[in-house]
Parts: C-alpha cells; sequence; structure tokens
C-alpha cells in the first residue's frame, strides 16, 4: 500500500468512527421535528398521513424499527389527544439529550428548547430571530396535550384542508412576540391565520411556521 492509499484509507476510517456515535444515538432517537412538512399546508392527510410523514422521515435516518406518531390531536366525534398516541417516554432526541423522561414531565418541566427540538438529522430547526423563521409547529392541542372542543377549529379540519381553518401551533424555541405562557409554550401558541383560509403553507410561512410536526417514538 502507497503512502497516498494508507493516508486514503485512515482518513475514510476516522470518517467512520466519527459518524458511529451519531448513527447509534439516532437509532436511539425517540423525538424530531420533521425537517419539511409534506408540503400542502396543514393538509397532512390526517393523522395517518402525518404519521406516515414521521416514519418516513425516521426511516431516511436510520430509526426505521420503531413505530413513529405525530404530536397531533383532532377534534369532534373520536377526539383524539396528541398525549394520548405517543408513548410513555422517555424520548431522546438525535444527539443523545432526553427531552421529557414520561408525559407528565413533557407537559410540565421538559428539557424542550431551541438547541434540544432537533429534526430527524440532528439539526437545529430555525427560530425566532433566524431567516427563514420555522419555530411554529402543528399541534392542534391544548397545553396539556388535549384536544379542543368542537366548536372552534384548531386542527384545519382535523388535518385535511389546505384552505380555511385554524391550526394551533407551538414554539419549539419557546420564543414569541411577548413574554408570557402562550408564547413561550412549546404546544399552544396560537393559531395559524392567512389570507389563503388559515391552512395553506403561505398562511402557516406568514406567521413563522412551515408545516412542521414534532414526531415521538410509541413503542
Amino acid at each position: 500500500m502507497t503512502r497516498l492509499q494508507l493516508g486514503a484509507a485512515l482518513v475514510a476510517a476516522v470518517g467512520v468512527l466519527c459518524a458511529a456515535p451519531l448513527q447509534a444515538q439516532q437509532t436511539e432517537m425517540g423525538f424530531f421535528i420533521t425537517s419539511v412538512g409534506p408540503g400542502k399546508g396543514a393538509d397532512l392527510g390526517g393523522l395517518a398521513g402525518a404519521d406516515a410523514h414521521c416514519q418516513q422521515l425516521a426511516a431516511a435516518a436510520g430509526a426505521g424499527g420503531k413505530t413513529w406518531r405525530a404530536y397531533l390531536s383532532t377534534q369532534g366525534a373520536g377526539a383524539v389527544n396528541a398525549r394520548d398516541r405517543i408513548g410513555k417516554g422517555p424520548w431522546m432526541n438525535a444527539k443523545g439529550v432526553v427531552i421529557a423522561k414520561d408525559v407528565a414531565e413533557l407537559h410540565g418541566t421538559n428539557m424542550l428548547t431551541k438547541a434540544t427540538a432537533l429534526s430527524e438529522k440532528g439539526e437545529l430547526i430555525n427560530g425566532r430571530g433566524d431567516t427563514p423563521n420555522r419555530h411554529d409547529i402543528l399541534t392542534g392541542s391544548q397545553p396539556d396535550g388535549t384536544a379542543f372542543p368542537p366548536d372552534k377549529d384548531m386542527t384545519c379540519g382535523n388535518w385535511t384542508s389546505s384552505g380555511q381553518g385554524a391550526a394551533m401551533v407551538g414554539h419549539h424555541d419557546r420564543i414569541g412576540l411577548r413574554d408570557d405562557d402562550a408564547s413561550k409554550s412549546w404546544n399552544s401558541s396560537h393559531p395559524s391565520r392567512g389570507p389563503g383560509g388559515g391552512c395553506a403553507q403561505t398562511d402557516l410561512r406568514g406567521t413563522g411556521g412551515d408545516g412542521l410536526l414534532y414526531c415521538f417514538a410509541a413503542n
């Protein structure tokens, strides 16, 4: 083996060793924010479509062996609470940080911040002050992770509308326009709105989002 070949082999070996810890952590990963949304505003294809999106991104990141669920509530007949569909925890991000040990801690004093609410790739998601701002994460949920009453749409027609309606969002960076609990809420900050009807992709981007979701491993 020539010196050049030996050098190339050493560089390749170092690259494998450096990548191994992240790959191992992603295998253990139990939480992420989607790096991209489905692209149709708040029309996610219902809960099934949202779950499939989480599963697809997790598989691409090497964590497809788990059952992934989108943190979303639905309203009306057969309403679903987001907190009831994500498993029991604990949930670890792609870098090995536990963001919550169980459902109670997730909806209490959790470790969710801009620095820990990473994508499935282990990357930061833009927040307030970044361009573009993508801190609005779709949830359709109240602060305790339960569904809203059926009298006012907070889920864009149970995640089937990209036109009229509204979707409750949370701020993954825990920053908003005011210094209040809603602005700092990761799961229940404000409803979407905009000239496209409230549920269009342009509406979500207009208030600082991009149709992104929280995904949790339910097993």
